[in-house]
């Protein structure tokens, strides 16, 4: 059974989550601040965090940083924080998924089943991702282009991988924010433009002169090889 670890300093909140994840066959732990649950997620190894942001000892947004130093776990931000830049920085920062409180046991239940199911790659793909001279490792999630290694954060891993899946396919911002952010509601188009212009520098091109990303204006964008029409 997959072990569950919360991180919640309310003790009635804590104490109602832990019977709810309990009810439904998950191994729980818990702890109520931030450095007591870093300590846990690495002696532990839980397959997934519940993440609090309003942690009494240190800020949440340190704490999934800080996890995201030296794990991937899949984590799960639930807090009552509800304006879109703590949501888009939480989610830049490594979340898998943001969860905005109060939420039904049941809601939380089924964003910890969609975050395992991702984090096991329900396709089964093993084998690297190759569009031209990219190729994404998706075991190791590391990417190389023309034999050099592009170092990417989690998100824009996430964003260039969807975009590899799909090769010469356009794919809209409102789908992007819905599957890489997770964002279902709609979110920022801008938060999408930064990202592909972090990426485009990463793999040494520009919105101007394209060699992967191209930009169908007023679509969406689609990655192809270079020598791809």
């Amino acid at each position: 059974m997959p072990h569950i670890l919360l991180l919640e300093d309310d003790p009635q909140v804590r104490g109602a989550l832990l019977r709810a994840l309990s009810e439904r066959g998950y191994a729980t732990s818990a702890a109520g601040a931030g450095m007591p649950g870093l300590q846990a997620a690495l002696r532990d190894r839980p397959d997934l965090v519940i993440l609090d942001l309003g942690l009494p000892d240190v800020d949440g947004h340190q704490v999934l940083r800080m996890i995201r130093a030296v794990s991937r776990v899949p984590v799960i931000v639930a807090t009552a924080r509800d304006d879109e830049p703590e949501i888009v920085r939480a989610l830049d920062g490594g979340a898998d998924d943001y969860l905005v409180k109060p939420f039904s046991a049941a809601q939380l239940a089924a964003r910890i089943r969609a975050v395992l199911r991702r984090a096991a790659d329900p396709h089964g793909r093993t084998e690297p991702i190759r569009v031209g001279g990219l190729t994404l490792d998706v075991t190791a999630r590391t990417v190389t282009l023309d034999g050099r290694p592009v170092e990417l954060t989690p998100r824009e891993f996430a964003l260039l991988r969807y975009l590899a899946e799909r090769p010469g396919q356009v794919v809209g911002k409102r789908e992007l924010l819905a599957e890489v952010w997770h964002l279902p509601y709609g979110g920022a188009d801008k938060t999408v433009d930064v990202h592909l212009s972090w990426l485009r520098r990463k793999l040494g091109e520009t919105a101007q002169a394209p060699r992967y990303l191209r930009t169908v204006r007023g679509v969406g964008v689609r990655l192809a090889a270079p020598d791809q029409p």
